[in-house]
């Protein structure tokens, strides 16, 4: 293949924008999770030119030996690399190339194999004999930290747990990162390391100093043994020797270098930790015991009452014990939408402020392109739970998120655009804290933001519907996820007056409109037509033609109850509508002349909704009637689809967000009657249904005709949990709001993007 060589910018030029793609191979005893099986990269070339919209120079890409020569070099497949390698390429992004992403290679050899570092290194031999213009690598992905899961803490494969095997596969990686860039300039002496793991900060109380003193140097263990650093002088020496490591091994860094090129540091919400010798004092599962020890370990931003400077001042830590180029390798966080753009943000303006500081810092990474599976689980099952990223995948075909658009505007030096970057990220958010929070002496980060916008004024999301179910769930989690808003009341905008909406819109200057009001008594609407068109129909409208005027985002809602049942499966976006009386066609007429109106609205169709807020829902009034003893009523022969309103809320804000646009039906994406529904809600609560009476449709004498079918799916995606991950949660936040608790703090949005 001939094809050039390019080189990434240099300090001299530009911060520099890179992606990179989540393609972890990990080992689980004798189960594989392969990340880009689950994304489908794996079989979509096409992903290669939506990477190169984003702007990015460089992108950190997979070569990955399990996946390519599981049985050995000469068996290799050299294929799928043939066709991506060159088409990155040719559209001007460079391949930073990994070989071992969290994986422990084919099922012949280990972290803790002797042989490991050989037959890695032949097999980076024949990458680059493959690919002799690849300049970048990254012959192993974090070493430090797939050391730890891997050899200390047991995670993945080989379930190491003790000091011995957690240095073990560090040494045998390193050893293994050496051997293969030797074997690489063999071939092409131009090649360079980029080599990334987890820039990690431990602070604590005094009486955990020892730990915490241990860890701080701990951190840079991997990145000293490739830079010769460590011999009898090195803080650690002794502990290597005590964890079995040998004097001569030791020494062969020593005497045999290889210094990154770029040294990649990733960082997280979750790489600086605060250790607390007070254990009793944070949930379980942040207590611990190490060198027999008893403690917390907790990110800090759930502890500490003044958040951490971030990640700045660990990379001026970094350049000043190393001296080498740095780039951002991995910056990503699970959270809403707003957050994933805030943390960006934050970390790109980071990454700029070091290098006013003289840091020689290339660039910044945004990580999963195409999002991740499973990573709260630390990838160790398949639980479907699902980050997006700048990609969605959910719906089959990548659908491109605001984090996309902002990748754009930072490539291209444009003006910031979206405005909810104007709000702190819940990082630094009151509510965060698992426990009564640490005063401490850090300071507050200067994330700078507001400066890169268009506008310097907060701007909210006019919410109408201020006293029903769906308003006040907006203004409840957009007050928790830090968005502007005002939720008003007929008397604030009358949507059916123009001349109303037009006063509302010049006092508040909105972004985006949501109408979650509007007319719901369904059997009311019957002799009720001309309020319920006027409100359902004429209202959205109005407001539709209002966004279009003023440029603002709007998304309004519809029912199930558009269809009149008779396909008898589950409907999905594109299914005709034929609604069988006056609510259903005010809501059908509303989705015709919204989208006339304004083809960039968002319509979202919907049903059955349950949640912990309000006391008149249909999961509240079994369980409540059940529970007490007393017989409950539920129909046996409507199917319906079930939709937990905190999902419904937070997964339609970040459609909003994203400028999605058109219908989308969003629930917990189950057909059941709602018998089965009562039944399904007594099992998760342990609460006996044998009072419960399955009756008939006609039996609840509805004046409205309903669809006996009219259940919802998507051919867009399927963006909501699953109907008993939501019932777990609504009974938790039961339990929380009896105790006088909130449920989900801040950043728990984890829920919301599985």
């Amino acid at each position: 293949m001939n094809i050039p060589m390019t080189s990434l910018p240099d300090h001299s030029l530009e911060l520099a924008l890179w992606g990179g793609l989540e393609c972890t191979v990990n080992r689980v005893r004798d189960n594989y999770f392969s990340q880009m099986e689950r994304n489908g990269h794996a079989e979509r070339l096409q992903d290669i030119e939506r990477f190169a919209s984003l702007g990015i120079k460089a992108i950190r890409y997979p070569v990955l030996w399990e996946r390519t020569a599981p049985e050995g070099i000469e068996s290799a497949d050299w294929s799928w690399p043939d066709e991506r390698l060159p088409a990155l390429q040719q559209l001007g992004v460079t391949p930073i190339v990994g070989l071992i992403h969290h994986g422990s290679g084919p099922r012949d050899t280990s972290l803790v194999d002797p042989a490991f570092p050989d037959k890695l290194a032949e097999y980076a031999g024949a990458v680059a004999r493959r690919y002799p213009w690849v300049e970048y690598y990254t012959p192993v992905n974090e070493p430090l930290t797939t050391a730890r899961f891997s050899g200390l803490a047991g995670v993945w494969y080989p379930h190491g747990g003790d000091e011995a095997t957690f240095i073990r596969a560090l040494l045998n990686q390193c050893r293994a990162v050496v051997l293969s860039m030797r074997a690489i300039r063999a071939v092409n002496p131009a090649a360079k390391l980029v080599q990334t793991d987890d820039l990690s900060k431990t602070y604590g109380t005094p009486e955990m100093e020892e730990i915490t003193a241990f860890f701080n140097e701990r951190r840079w263990l991997a990145w000293d043994l490739l830079c010769g650093m460590v011999d009898q002088q090195h803080a650690l020496w002794n502990y290597l020797l005590d964890a079995s490591a040998s004097e001569e091994e030791l020494l062969w860094f020593r005497d045999n270098p290889c210094p990154p090129d770029i040294m990649g540091v990733n960082y997280y919400a979750t790489s600086e930790r605060w250790l607390d010798h007070r254990p009793e004092r944070y949930p379980e599962n942040r207590r611990h015991v190490y060198r027999g020890i008893p403690h917390a370990d907790i990110e800090t931003p759930r502890a500490l009452a003044t958040p951490t400077p971030g990640i700045a001042p660990l990379l001026m830590e970094t350049w000043e014990r190393y001296r080498l180029p740095i780039a951002i390798t991995e910056a990503h966080i699970d959270a809403n939408r707003e957050d994933q753009l805030r943390w960006l943000v934050e970390i790109w303006n980071a990454a700029r402020k070091a290098r006013q500081q003289g840091a020689d810092i290339r660039a910044v990474t945004v990580w999963a392109l195409l999002g991740s599976y499973d990573w709260n689980c630390l990838v160790t099952e398949c639980r479907g739970y699902y980050e997006p990223g700048p990609f969605d995948v959910r719906g089959g075909e990548p659908r491109p998120t605001a984090v996309a658009t902002l990748m754009r505007e930072l490539a291209t030096g444009r003006t910031l655009s979206s405005p909810v970057l104007q709000g702190e990220g819940w990082w630094r958010r009151p509510g965060r804290f698992f426990c009564k929070p640490v005063a401490t002496r850090t300071a507050v980060a200067d994330i700078a933001i507001r400066s890169q916008f268009k506008s310097h004024v907060v701007q909210p999301i006019l919410i109408t519907g201020a006293t029903g179910t769906l308003g006040s769930a907006y203004a409840r989690i957009c007050e928790k996820r830090n968005l502007a808003y005002h939720v008003l009341t007929r008397q604030e905008m009358d949507i059916t007056e123009p001349q109303s909406v037009e006063a509302a819109i010049a006092r508040y200057k909105p972004w985006a409109i949501i109408n979650a009001g509007g007319y719901v008594r369904v059997d009311e609407a019957e002799g009720d037509a001309e309020r319920c068109m006027r409100e359902n129909t004429l209202g959205p409208t109005i407001l539709a033609l209002a966004c279009i005027r003023h440029q603002l985002r709007f998304m309004t809602f519809s029912t199930d109850l558009v269809f009149d049942g008779g396909k008898g499966a589950p409907y999905v976006e594109s299914d005709a509508v034929n609604p069988l009386g006056v609510y259903g066609r005010s809501k059908m007429e509303a989705e015709q002349s919204v989208l006339d109106a304004d083809p960039q609205a968002l319509v979202i169709r919907t049903s059955a909704f349950f949640g912990p807020w309000d006391s008149h829902n249909f999961v509240t009034l079994a369980l409540g009637a059940l529970e007490s003893g007393q017989t409950f009523q539920a129909a046996g022969d409507m199917v319906v689809s079930p939709t937990y309103v905190p999902d419904l809320v937070n997964v339609s804000l970040d459609l909003l967000i994203d400028r999605e646009r058109g219908v989308w039906h969003l629930t917990n994406a189950e057909a059941l009657s709602w018998a089965d529904l009562a039944r399904r809600a007594c099992d998760a609560a342990g609460v006996d249904a044998s009072r419960l009476e399955v009756v008939s449709a006609e039996h609840c004498g509805y004046a409205a005709r309903r669809p006996g079918f009219s259940a919802l799916s998507s051919e867009r995606a399927l963006l909501l949990p699953s109907l008993d991950d939501a019932l777990r949660r609504y009974l938790e936040a039961v339990q929380d709001r009896r105790r006088g608790q909130d449920a989900e703090r801040p950043g728990e949005a984890a829920h919301y993007a599985s």
